[in-house]
């Protein structure tokens, strides 16, 4: 039987649920109700014919609860007349609750709004688009609020906070709290700020602190001094360094070669090259060298994993700077330790602009499968020999007249 069931009267009300519209009435006011609900019955000849099933189906309507159903007359040849449902429908927003179990969520999103009217009114908006999200929150609601107006009087004096996270102080918030709910208090800070307040050119959860003018824990670069005529420490104090993206920005130690690896040991057991250095990769955060504009002088050579990801990485650090060439990234490379392969996890399969020819069709090998299914040959599987001679071949076309020297310094 296709005829409407109370179950199926009750999932029209449930979905009203979901969409968030029941909620959001109690924030804007909007009438929902009465609301006639869809309702199919049997048709003249099944009334007829199967008498006693649909005197069980009116019953069964009849007896549900927060549910008005209208009737209508039905005449039968035997049994005269009857009355069958015509209409069902739910008077109030009460009954629609009732009827799907929501009268406490309920009236706990109807506490989180009158909260939120008396103390941020600029988020009622947000509550009536986003009811459920708010339901979820509705325990962290009133810590959510004081962050909110904490960053409004700071701002209002100072046009900007200009404190680290953990300086926030408010009773029962710290700042991994803060960090935890960086989403929603994005989406209410730029409801609630001015916008001489906002830095609009930073977004996402990661541009969080700057968008809102805090400070921000610095990007800090690790590289090691290769040369040691190029050393700008005394004696033999180390040439594994740490400095912010800043300070580095304004090194420019004067070398003409920058080598980037992804795995720790390669970074500290590279060995000496003239005029070089090696910097220790963040994956996919090289924007953080995008400030040091002398890189631009230098000849980079970016040394990753030979798989998906690890081509997927030198086609993003090519954005930044084109004219960076793979090191140990080849097909030479990864048949000569084919005992070393392993298995790369989630693969990236989309398409990478900036790989030169023989990048490109090694990686459309890996993404496609055509080696191995998610081949990839991690960089700290090479051997160290492999790497030695790799150097010492860049150095030979270092020479006068070579490569290196023809780029621009």
């Amino acid at each position: 039987m296709s005829w409407t069931r109370p179950a199926q009267l009750r999932a029209q009300v449930q979905k009203l649920w979901d969409r968030g519209e029941l909620l959001a009435s109690v924030v804007s006011g909007e009438p929902l109700f009465p609301r006639r609900l869809v309702l199919k019955g049997p048709t003249s000849a099944e009334m007829a014919e199967r008498f006693d099933a649909v005197r069980a189906w009116v019953a069964e309507l009849r007896t549900m609860p927060h549910c008005r159903v209208e009737m209508r007359d039905f005449r039968h040849r035997v049994f005269g007349a009857n009355a069958v449902p015509h209409e069902a429908w739910v008077d109030s927003l009460d009954e629609a609750l009732a009827l799907i179990g929501k009268r406490h969520e309920c009236a706990r999103f109807t506490a989180l709004a009158g909260l939120t009217r008396q103390r941020q009114p600029q988020l009622l908006p947000w509550l009536a688009k986003r009811p459920l999200r708010a339901l979820e929150l509705a325990g962290e609601w009133s810590r959510l609020l004081a962050i909110v107006a904490w960053v409004e009087e700071t701002s209002s004096h100072s046009s900007r906070p200009d404190v680290y996270l953990r300086q926030v102080d408010i009773a029962g918030v710290h700042s991994k709290f803060i960090e935890t709910h960086r989403g929603v208090l994005a989406e209410w800070l730029d409801l609630t700020l001015p916008p001489a307040a906002v830095d609009h050119s930073a977004s996402g959860v990661g541009g969080f602190a700057r968008r809102y003018g805090f400070r921000d824990k610095p990007l800090r670069i690790r590289f090691r001094i290769l040369d040691p005529a190029r050393s700008r420490l005394p004696g033999d104090f180390g040439d594994d360094i740490t400095l912010d993206a800043g300070r580095f920005a304004r090194l420019d130690p004067g070398v003409a070669r920058v080598f980037i690896t992804e795995n720790e040991i390669n970074f500290l057991a590279f060995p000496a090259v003239r005029d070089s250095l090696i910097v220790f990769g963040a994956g996919y955060g090289f924007e953080v060298l995008a400030q040091a504009q002398w890189l631009s002088r230098c000849r980079i050579h970016y040394w990753g994993d030979i798989d998906t990801h690890g081509f997927a990485i030198l086609d993003q650090l090519r954005a930044l700077f084109g004219h960076v060439d793979s090191f140990l990234m080849d097909r030479a490379a990864l048949l000569a330790f084919e005992t070393q392969w392993g298995e790369e996890d989630k693969p990236t399969r989309r398409d990478l602009p900036r790989l030169n020819p023989e990048e490109r069709a090694l990686y459309d090998d890996l993404r496609d499968n055509r080696l191995r299914k998610e081949l990839r040959l991690e960089q700290e599987r090479i051997g160290f020999g492999w790497v030695e001679a790799a150097i010492a071949k860049l150095q030979d076309a270092n020479g006068p007249g070579g490569p290196a020297d023809r780029h621009p310094r």
